[in-house]
């Protein structure tokens, strides 16, 4: 499979009828690949200046004494990077195919008819929101992420508000 994304998608829909209305927007890509980088997720190594962490896969999945699972996701637990849990091959290789709720949105128009009193022609309600989920094989971090996932993660933003005209 190609690093780059072979297809890159999106598709949106908005229904409403005269007092509520909902839209929202999916995007996504198929038919690409990345290698993890495993210095950036060497546990405990002194990558940059800063020490990695412990992901929570490798904590509960890795070859020791009492556990000599050959299939374990990491190979040998050390606070160095090993070569042995660094050998280039279709391990490390990671789907990055993707399918995201990228936004949505709900909206409520209030009915016209008390809003005149308060000097208001129409009040319109809403909560939207970005990055509500993604569906994917890869389950380690955010696969739009690629190989560096362990950077900062693509935010879940949500929004509530009002458009009040007079």
């Amino acid at each position: 499979l190609p690093n780059s994304p072979e297809i890159i998608y999106g598709a949106g829909f908005s229904f409403g009828n005269s007092s509520w209305d909902i839209s929202g927007f999916l995007q996504g890509s198929a038919r690409s690949s990345f290698m993890i980088n495993v210095p950036n997720m060497t546990p405990f190594y002194l990558n940059g200046g800063s020490q990695n962490g412990l992901l929570q896969i490798i904590a509960d999945n890795h070859w020791q004494e009492n556990n000599r699972n050959s299939y374990a996701f990491w190979p040998r637990l050390s606070n160095t990077i090993s070569a042995n849990n660094s050998q280039v091959s279709s391990w490390w290789l990671q789907d990055g195919s993707f399918i995201r709720l990228k936004s949505a949105e709900l909206g409520y128009q209030l009915p016209a008819k008390g809003l005149k009193r308060l000097g208001m022609s129409s009040v319109r309600l809403y909560i939207n929101a970005t990055n509500l989920f993604s569906i994917s094989s890869f389950k380690l971090w955010d696969p739009e992420m690629g190989a560096s996932g362990l950077g900062y993660p693509v935010q879940r933003v949500y929004n509530v508000g009002a458009k009040v005209s007079f």
